[in-house]
């Protein structure tokens, strides 16, 4: 069920969603959060359908924030509210509402959002493309207690993460970390049969990929080890290496759904991992609303590229550190 409202308001829609619920007998209860979108319509279509595949993990009410650009002075002025609302089948398991603002409504999203939020659920807000420099202080963002954003939708990822890092609170996370859970997941695993020793890690993956970046860091914070990056063609990370002083310990994902795992003295094995769907990685996101820390810890750490002359890139933090290696969790 689709409903259209134009130059509408907050106390209007909320009418019409009761009104729609009605009509199509489905209450409101079943639904534990809201998850705002912030987009424009060139990504609206995606997201949208994103949030709509995680809702069936997940009811809520989605929110989606398009802010229409101005122009020409005369649209400055036309400050007004549009919405459609999606019920039923057309909004998963949940419900959906596109709210398109004009004018000065642009720069009050918030005042607008609040009042459709649901009673007494967490709010999530996502960022797919143009997240703010500190998501915490965004008038949005400061309602929600979990914030996502994806270093991997702009141009200078890298660049993006030290911005990320500078602007952190609790709450914060970054779909780049969320592609790596099931690496970290397969690389613990593979520590905890190996029992031995980290010497130095490697990453391969893409260039300036935001998730083998954080995977580096993630080395160096918990595993106090040099870290180098290779740069291949992809798709995003294609294999890690542990030096060991038992051996190798590597995971290779060339291509394709699956990986190649080898731990010194024991065969190696084929093991799934595929890139996920962004709608995966919202709903993983959603399983967990507490603050990461692991996330924030990893993202905090430096890493320098080698200089003419110098060892491979090594992070900052492996350098001056020398207690002993532990194992990642």
């Amino acid at each position: 069920m689709r409903i259209d409202l134009t130059d509408t308001n907050a106390s209007k829609i909320n009418k019409a969603l009761v009104q729609g619920r009605r009509a199509i007998g489905t209450p409101a209860v079943g639904m534990v959060l809201t998850l705002v979108i912030v987009t424009d319509e060139e990504h609206a279509y995606d997201a949208i359908k994103a949030a709509g595949d995680a809702s069936r993990e997940h009811p809520s009410r989605t929110l989606v924030v398009i802010r229409r650009v101005s122009r020409s002075p005369r649209d400055r002025h036309d400050t007004r509210l549009d919405a459609e609302l999606r019920l039923g089948s057309d909004a998963g398991a949940g419900e959906t509402v596109l709210l398109r603002l004009r004018g000065e409504l642009t720069r009050r999203a918030d005042s607008v959002v609040l009042p459709l939020l649901l009673p007494d659920a967490p709010v999530v807000v996502w960022w797919p493309v143009g997240a703010p420099p500190v998501p915490a202080k965004d008038p949005l963002g400061a309602l929600a207690q979990r914030r996502i954003t994806d270093a991997y939708a702009v141009e200078s990822p890298i660049s993006e993460l030290a911005a990320r890092a500078a602007g952190y609170a609790p709450g914060d996370t970054d779909l780049a970390w969320t592609r790596l859970t099931p690496w970290r997941s397969m690389l613990a695993a593979a520590l905890d049969q190996a029992r031995a020793e980290v010497t130095s890690a490697v990453v391969e993956s893409e260039a300036e990929n935001p998730s083998a970046e954080l995977l580096a860091r993630w080395f160096v914070d918990r595993l106090k080890v040099p870290v180098e990056m290779v740069v291949t063609d992809g798709p995003v990370v294609t294999a890690v290496r542990l030096r060991t002083s038992e051996g190798e310990i590597h995971i290779d994902r060339p291509e394709g759904p699956v990986a190649r795992l080898a731990i010194p003295g024991q065969p190696s094995r084929v093991l799934a991992l595929k890139v996920r769907t962004t709608a995966e990685l919202i709903a993983e996101e959603l399983r967990r609303l507490d603050p990461d820390d692991t996330y924030a810890a990893a993202l905090r750490v430096t890493v320098t590229a080698p200089g003419p002359g110098e060892e491979d890139a090594v992070t900052e933090a492996a350098a001056a550190e020398t207690a002993p290696a532990e194992k990642t969790e």
